[in-house]
């Protein structure tokens, strides 16, 4: 069953930017790309650094300690040092709202 939670308001993460935000205790980086919110667990899994502190390059969020990158879409890990992918969450946005389901 979905358990859907309001996040932040669509202009809080404009085209290209990362934002990280709490749900449910969780921290959530959120990433638009090209007009499309996603959402990842915000935490690297090469080290356990905030994504959001990265940057978002095309569909990959940099982490910017140690170099490791994933798709923004799936969380898949694209290159060394990262050997694990970070979890992705569904995404809907609302009236302008962004809402996590956290399940």
């Amino acid at each position: 069953m979905a358990n859907w939670i309001q996040v932040a308001a669509e202009t809080e993460c404009p085209v290209g930017q990362l934002k990280g935000v709490t749900a449910a205790g969780t921290q959530i980086v959120l990433a638009n790309f090209e007009g499309t919110i996603y959402a990842l667990e915000d935490e690297c899994s090469h080290e356990e650094f905030p994504l959001s502190d990265g940057e978002l390059e095309g569909d990959e969020i940099l982490c910017i300690y140690h170099g490791a990158r994933f798709d923004c879409r799936t969380g898949k890990n694209m290159c060394l040092p990262a050997v694990r992918p970070v979890k992705a969450l569904p995404v809907e946005v609302r009236d302008g709202q962004i809402f996590i389901d956290v399940n």
